[in-house]
């Protein structure tokens, strides 16, 4: 199960687990993208689910998840990749409507993901959870105050969430990515497409696909193998806030 699987890195994860002969049940807020991409996988062969809800709205999401038909119930990996950053703000200007958003998507959706998903991993004694963080969460940038907040959170339930299952089998693993080209900084902008396309001028950035190759690699480890943190960093960018731009 992958959320926010319409684009960006949950696109790419789509497209690397049909690849690797997986079934797959996509989530996302998109209908017409949604049924894109299961009519572009299904073409290939892939077994695709898609389901239309917001993680943000945890009534939505649990009747889905409660609903699956039952070839569908026992999941082996969660990919948590719906998230978002929306504005670049001081803190003190920053948007309360951005702040409620990010915070409900980043924090709250991954939290609702997680508690529907994970009882029945741990009850199988086997499953995988893939939280898509950040660098932002190592460390906080200029202007990215709460969505850095957001990451570092991520990066925190993951550890705990670690700890929680350590006495299973289920394996639990934090990705986090750099500088990503997707419409991460196009959302982040608010529609602003020139000002996101000046985010990966003069370096070439990381793909949704780099980090979905990621992903694949950690979920296909043998059984004794947890990786369970990996940061994945563009060739000259030493930070999320060190890029060097030629």
């Amino acid at each position: 199960m992958i959320t926010g699987a319409t684009s960006g890195i949950g696109l790419g994860c789509a497209r690397k687990f049909a690849e690797n002969g997986d079934k797959l049940i996509l989530t996302g807020r998109n209908e017409q993208k949604l049924e894109e991409i299961r009519k572009e996988l299904t073409d290939k062969g892939t077994k695709v689910l898609t389901l239309l809800f917001d993680v943000r709205d945890r009534e939505q999401a649990t009747r889905c998840i409660n609903g699956l038909p039952e070839e569908w119930r026992e999941i082996d990996v969660l990919v948590n990749n719906a998230g978002l950053a929306l504005g670049l703000e001081p803190e003190y200007e920053g948007s309360f409507d951005d702040w409620e958003t990010m915070i409900d998507t980043n924090i709250k959706g991954l939290l609702t993901m997680t508690r529907l998903i994970v009882p029945g991993m741990v009850a199988r004694d086997r499953g995988h959870i893939i939280n898509v963080g950040s660098v932002a969460g190592d460390a906080a940038y200029a202007n990215g105050n709460v969505y850095c907040a957001t990451k570092s959170a991520v990066k925190t339930l993951t550890d705990g969430l670690r700890l929680d299952v350590a006495s299973s089998a289920v394996r639990v693993t934090n990705l986090k990515p750099g500088l990503v080209e997707t419409n991460f900084s196009n959302t982040r902008f608010h529609g602003n497409t020139e000002r996101a396309a000046n985010v990966y001028k003069g370096i070439k950035p990381l793909t949704g696909d780099d980090i979905a190759d990621v992903a694949v690699f950690a979920a296909n480890a043998p059984a004794h193998v947890q990786i369970a943190e990996v940061l994945i960093l563009a060739t000259h960018q030493g930070s999320g806030s060190v890029i060097v731009r030629k």
